[in-house]
């Protein structure tokens, strides 16, 4: 694991003050890519054969979701602090957990519920940070390969804006392989479309303050066990510091012990 990198905090403030996101290139190191591609991909195909079983889709749509715990590659990228003092800063300071881990692709001439004018937080919060996504290019991001797009300023608005001016002023997330770009999860924004014959991958998380419930109850999906094996910053992470008990057996126990630890808020 490197050492952590200390980034501008006041640069990071103005940017998301005004715009509500910020853009890191080559954050990842290129050695590290070509797994975390590959596991992309089979994540992708692992939950698009999940989504057509359940009925929740009729056709695999080039999206995963809640892949921790299974490959190796994604694990590692989580457990290593890439802009930590980041993510901390928008929370002030405050504990964090993981809302959401979702690997995603987009094929060409592909469309899929992330080409829709959205924002991934159906609470508006205002000023009060609720959440944070990050996206982090694991392919180069170009607007032939379907570059997402923004519309800066719009994590201030409770409301969707027009389609029209979402298109006709929103920009473009385009970097090289390695990058992350952290955002408002308020923030409206849409994926491109991909006019290149090649799948563009990228890995999509989401992280909450700790009393905010998890997309997926990542410490019973994992089980306890799991979280007795892995390091603390992926234990506090996966949110095994922030479980709430399902039994009075749970509930009456010594501070010490208790599921839900003091310091999450």
């Amino acid at each position: 694991m490197s050492s952590p990198v200390s980034h501008d905090i006041d640069w990071f403030d103005e940017q998301f003050d005004r715009k509500g996101w910020v853009q890191l290139d080559g954050v990842v190191p290129a050695e590290n890519l070509k797994a975390i591609r590959e596991a992309v991909l089979k994540s992708v195909a692992d939950c698009g054969r999940r989504q057509v079983e359940g009925g929740a889709t009729t056709s695999p749509d080039g999206t995963a979701h809640h892949s921790v715990g299974q490959y190796s590659a994604l694990d590692a990228f989580l457990d290593q602090d890439w802009v930590d003092d980041l993510v901390a800063h928008y929370f002030g300071g405050g504990a964090y957990i993981l809302h959401a881990f979702n690997p995603a692709s987009v094929g060409p001439a592909v469309t899929s519920y992330l080409h829709r004018i959205h924002r991934d937080v159906r609470t508006f919060g205002g000023g009060f940070r609720l959440m944070l996504n990050m996206l982090v290019m694991v392919d180069p991001f170009t607007t032939e390969n379907g570059a997402t797009h923004v519309l800066s300023g719009s994590h201030h608005s409770p409301t969707p804006p027009p389609e029209d001016v979402f298109w006709a002023e929103s920009e473009r997330l385009v970097g090289p392989a390695g990058t992350i770009v952290l955002f408002d999860s308020n923030l409206w924004h849409a994926a491109g479309s991909n006019r290149t014959d090649t799948i563009r991958t990228a890995l999509t998380l989401s992280f909450s303050r700790a009393f905010v419930k998890q997309q997926m109850d990542y410490p019973r999906f994992l089980g306890l066990a799991y979280g007795e094996s892995v390091s603390s910053r992926m234990r506090q992470l996966l949110g095994f510091n922030a479980m709430v008990p399902v039994s009075y057996e749970e509930f009456y126990q010594p501070a010490s012990k208790r599921l839900y630890k003091a310091d999450q808020g």
